[in-house]
C-alpha cells in the first residue's frame, strides 16, 4: 500500500525501498517566446521587460549542449507565443513508468492562471510519444509536476513540496496513482515556491538544501533519507539559484555560476560540478532544473 509520510519516524529506510529504472533523457522547450510579461514570483519583481531574448537563446543552447555532453538524450519542444513560461518545462507534467513499465504521465494543475494555457501542448506531445495521459479529475488539485515532485534517485521514493503552487491533497494523490510512497516537504518561504529550488538530490547520499525554505520537521525528514545532507548558504540559494541545478549521474552538477561554497563543498566530495550561466532565465525565477523535465 502507498503511503504518505509527513514526519521522518513513519519514512522506511531508504536501502529498503524498492529499485526503479534510472532516467536518461531530458525534455527541453525552446525560449523563442520566453519573457517576463508578469509577476507571479518574488525574482519576477522588477524585470517585466528586461529580457535580452538573444542572450536567453545562448544560455539555453548551451545548457543543451552541456547535457548532449554528459550522455544525456534530448527531446526538443517548440515554444508558443504567449505563454512566455513555458521553457520551464519541470512544471507542467510529471512522466514516470507504471508497475508494469509503461510510460504515463500526470498533466499538471497551475496554481497561476498565467500558466495554465502551457499544459494542454504538452499533453498532445506526451500523446504523440506514446505515453498514458492522466488528467485530473474529482475535483483537480494544484500540483506542478516535476517542480515540486523529486524522485529519490534509484528508489520507489518521491519528496513533494507543497503549500505554495502544489497543494496537500496532490500528495496521496500522486501515491495511489504512481504507487509508491509519498514523503511530503511542507514549503514556508516564498523565495522558494516550488521543491526544486530549495531541494536538489545530487544521488542515493546526497543532497542539498535551503533550510529557511523548511519547516524544522522538513528538515529532520531529509536528514533521515539523506546520509550526507548539505545546507548551502541561504544568499547561494537566493541569489544564486544553487539548489536549482541538476545531477543527472549522480555525478556531473549542473548550476548556475558563481556559487563559490557549495562548488567547492561538493568537488571536496568528488562531484564534478558544471557551471552554466542561466542569468535571464533567473528574471523569471527558474534556472537549471526548471528548464528541464526528466524523462523515464
Amino acid at each position: 500500500m502507498t503511503r504518505v509520510h509527513l514526519n521522518n519516524t513513519t519514512i522506511p529506510e531508504v536501502n529498503t525501498i524498492q529499485s526503479r529504472p534510472v532516467e536518461g533523457a531530458v525534455l527541453m522547450v525552446t525560449p523563442t517566446h520566453y519573457d517576463v510579461l508578469y509577476e507571479i514570483n518574488p525574482h519576477m519583481a522588477g524585470k517585466i521587460g528586461t529580457v535580452d531574448k538573444a542572450l536567453a537563446l545562448q544560455q539555453w543552447t548551451h545548457l543543451t549542449e552541456i547535457y548532449t555532453q554528459i550522455g544525456l538524450d534530448l527531446e526538443i519542444m517548440s515554444g508558443v507565443e504567449g505563454l512566455p513560461d513555458m521553457v520551464f518545462c519541470a512544471n507542467q507534467t510529471f512522466p514516470f513508468l507504471d508497475s508494469s513499465g509503461r510510460r504515463r504521465v500526470i498533466l499538471s494543475k497551475m496554481a497561476s492562471p498565467y500558466r495554465v494555457g502551457e499544459v494542454p501542448f504538452f499533453a498532445e506531445w506526451y500523446q504523440q510519444q506514446g505515453y498514458d495521459v492522466i488528467e485530473q479529475t474529482d475535483p483537480p488539485v494544484d500540483f506542478e509536476g516535476m517542480g515540486d515532485a523529486i524522485w529519490h534517485p534509484n528508489k520507489q521514493l518521491l519528496y513533494i513540496g507543497y503549500g505554495f503552487r502544489t497543494q496537500a491533497p496532490a500528495l496521496q494523490r500522486a501515491a495511489d496513482c504512481i504507487g509508491c510512497d509519498v514523503v511530503g516537504l511542507e514549503l514556508v518561504n516564498p523565495h522558494f515556491y516550488h521543491l526544486d529550488t530549495c531541494l536538489c538530490v545530487l544521488n542515493e547520499h546526497t543532497a542539498i538544501f535551503v533550510r529557511e525554505a523548511f519547516t524544522e520537521e522538513g528538515v529532520n525528514i531529509l536528514s533521515h533519507t539523506f546520509q550526507n545532507l548539505i545546507e548551502v548558504p541561504l544568499q547561494e540559494a537566493k541569489e544564486g539559484f544553487v539548489t536549482n541545478g541538476f545531477c543527472p549521474d549522480g555525478q556531473h552538477f549542473v548550476v548556475q555560476q558563481g556559487n563559490t561554497v557549495t562548488k567547492h563543498r561538493l568537488e571536496s566530495d568528488g562531484f564534478a560540478v558544471v557551471e552554466v550561466d542561466t542569468s535571464e532565465f533567473m528574471k523569471s525565477g527558474g534556472s537549471v532544473f526548471c528548464m528541464k523535465m526528466y524523462l523515464p
